[in-house]
């Protein structure tokens, strides 16, 4: 096996190679439905403040990215990281290193202070992933903007997971979460 280094970086301290290793692994995944990546608006998504990079020598090989924002939930404000762009190399898979990723991402946030949670909206098939990354699902409808620039609207029902960072998972609020803004 490699050795392999993760790091965080702020999105604007990295490099034109960085970016351009970046794009290669999101197209790698995403190209065929969603075209090329974007960094400052990676399919209609929003963009991320820090990332969370695995390297295998000099490539890399994972990503998770977060930004910080306050959100309305029923009634309360509260301050989030939400998470997107979770992603390891076809090549790096099996290796347990989605699990440092969000393990590094955590204790980024955390480090960086201020949020009380984590938060991120997933597939249904991944939902037994994050829940063994320490990430909880919530019941809730969800507010955004959509990637086409409209308001989106979706039920109650779908994946919506959050991590408790510097609040414990009973003062996550009840009530329709409004993003105020895109999802990651």
């Amino acid at each position: 096996m490699t050795d392999r280094s993760i790091e965080v970086a702020a999105h604007n301290a990295l490099g034109a190679r960085d970016f351009d290793q970046l794009a290669r692994l999101f197209n790698d995944e995403y190209f065929y439905d969603f075209g090329p990546w974007d960094p400052d608006q990676p399919y209609g998504y929003a963009p991320h403040d820090r990332h969370v990079i695995c390297r295998s020598g000099d490539d890399i090989v994972g990503h998770v990215g977060w930004a910080g924002r306050v959100i309305g939930v029923g009634d309360v404000e509260v301050t989030i990281a939400g998470v997107g762009g979770v992603l390891v190399s076809e090549r790096a898979r099996g290796q347990r290193l989605g699990n440092r990723l969000m393990a590094s991402a955590a204790q980024s946030m955390l480090d960086a202070g201020g949020f009380g949670f984590g938060y991120l909206g997933c597939r249904e098939e991944v939902v037994p992933f994050y829940t063994t990354c320490g990430w909880r699902r919530v019941y809730a409808a969800e507010w955004s903007i959509g990637r086409d620039g409209r308001p989106a609207d979706d039920a109650q029902g779908q994946p919506l997971m959050v991590l408790p960072v510097a609040s414990e998972l009973a003062a996550w609020p009840v009530g329709t979460i409004d993003l105020r803004g895109r999802a990651w």
